[in-house]
């Protein structure tokens, strides 16, 4: 899902990702499945309204494990590379 090109991109955490997302600066916004709801909708609506794609991970921890990250994380997005 996230390429070596796109980790150096790759912001983990709810301030980050819901910041890039309502700038319109996230290219891919990964959501785990298991997240709050308030947090889940309020980004997937940001998210549609600036074209930003949407991954979902099953669970907190694996979308944690997948940033490389010790602990796990509700959202993470990939910035474009202009951004």
């Amino acid at each position: 899902m996230i390429s070596e090109t796109e980790r150096e991109r790759l912001r983990a955490g709810l301030k980050q990702s819901a910041r890039a997302v309502n700038a319109g600066t996230a290219e891919k916004l990964f959501l785990a499945e298991d997240c709050e709801s308030r947090i889940k909708t309020s980004l997937e609506n940001a998210a549609s309204l600036y074209g930003t794609q949407i991954f979902y991970v099953p669970t907190m921890k694996e979308l944690g494990e997948m940033c490389g990250i010790d602990v796990g994380s509700s959202c993470a997005v990939v910035l474009k590379a202009d951004a």
